[in-house]
């Protein structure tokens, strides 16, 4: 089957539903994972004792008490105010967590680690190394620091028989001044599992367009880049993201949806020239269902677009966004679209050959993936 072929609905199927247990055991792609975003909440608890960084508690109290339990909940509930802006202050603590390079090394070796418990075979963790400054370490120290614990966790999979492969990805913050400093080092990096670029934080007042220079480095060096639109902003991000800068994948990308209109007489679906012009190039959708709905995106996931695109054959990836704010797991993200739109094995594994055909890795690598991982995965 083709990653760009939706799979056939046949009438009268009835096949029972996969469990999460099953969608843990097949082999899934992830390119929307924040490293910031992922942390174990005992390591936020251990890493800011450490660094002298106040924990929050019940009431906004800070707290040094807080067990792990405790912390995961109130991540999960202050990310869920339903707004980016809210969910985005979250990371005040993670951030804070990941200040030393001894942090950075067992933040993305526990990321890898995590990632293959779930049945992750590839995995980009993305994160700003401007963020991660304050005890010392240059960007470029944070940048190895990370590659050295993501090299750690991978090893340690291999060691025990599994599979993973894991990148990651460099991003600039939009509130911050443009400059070119990370852009230099995703082509500094690029062959020490530095995969890619991106821009984030708050989207509404910041336009892509703000980085054109970095852009335009990273087009001049053949590196590739994914930009965060359509999130809390609309179609004109969008528009923004792909015709002025040339994002190879859209962060996101939820609201293509306005650009989609449904016809009143007959069913069916009119697409507007963008979200024709991003479904014929192909261009990928990192989509983040509960994400999205805690941050407003949309009010319930059966209002959310994801199956709508689906339907549409756009190339649409499924993606965990923040695994602690959100609580969540790749396959818990599976799991919640096989109960509200009854997808499928077929539906999991057409998304899961989008993303690895989607990801940032040299060609001759994703195909040996999908084809001596992935596709075997499916077939038992």
């Amino acid at each position: 089957m083709s990653a760009d072929r939706a799979p056939a609905v046949h009438a009268g199927e009835s096949a029972p539903p996969l469990t999460i247990d099953e969608l843990r055991r097949l082999p899934k792609v992830t390119l929307h994972d924040h490293l910031d975003g992922g942390l174990r909440p005992q390591t936020v608890i251990d890493h800011c004792r450490e660094n002298g960084h106040p924990l929050p508690g019940p009431g906004g109290a800070g707290r040094a008490d807080l067990d792990a339990e405790q912390l995961g909940r109130w991540f999960h509930e202050h990310a869920s105010a339903g707004s980016l802006v809210s969910y985005i202050a979250t990371f005040e603590h993670t951030i804070a967590a990941m200040q030393t390079r001894e942090q950075l090394v067992r933040v993305a070796r526990e990321f890898v680690l995590d990632q293959h418990a779930d049945g992750v075979v590839y995995a980009e963790a993305r994160w700003a190394p401007e963020q991660h400054l304050r005890r010392g370490l240059t960007m470029a120290a944070a940048v190895e620091a990370v590659r050295d614990g993501l090299r750690e966790g991978e090893a340690e999979v291999r060691a025990a028989g599994g599979v993973i492969v894991a990148q990651q990805i460099l991003c600039s913050m939009r509130h911050a001044s443009p400059s070119l400093d990370v852009a230099d080092l995703v082509i500094a990096y690029r062959d020490q599992q530095v995969c890619g670029y991106d821009i984030a934080g708050a989207e509404d007042g910041f336009p892509p367009t703000l980085w054109s220079g970095a852009f335009d480095e990273l087009k001049r060096a053949n590196a590739r880049f994914t930009i965060h639109a359509g999130e809390a902003f609309g179609v004109p991000s969008i528009w923004e993201a792909v015709q002025l800068c040339g994002a190879h994948r859209l962060g996101h990308g939820v609201r293509l949806v306005d650009d989609i209109v449904q016809v009143e007489h007959g069913g069916g679906w009119r697409l507007g020239r963008l979200a024709s012009y991003v479904r014929d190039q192909r261009i990928p959708l990192e989509v983040c269902p509960s994400s999205n709905l805690q941050t407003g995106v949309a009010t319930t996931l059966a209002d959310h677009p994801v199956d709508l695109f689906k339907r549409l054959r756009f190339r649409v990836t499924v993606n965990c966004d923040n695994r602690l704010q959100s609580a969540t797991t790749l396959s818990r993200e599976f799991a919640l679209l096989v109960e509200t739109f009854g997808w499928t094995k077929a539906d999991v594994r057409w998304c899961t050959l989008n993303a690895m055909k989607s990801a940032f890795l040299p060609f001759d690598q994703r195909l040996g993936l999908i084809d001596e991982v992935i596709k075997p995965g499916f077939e038992g």
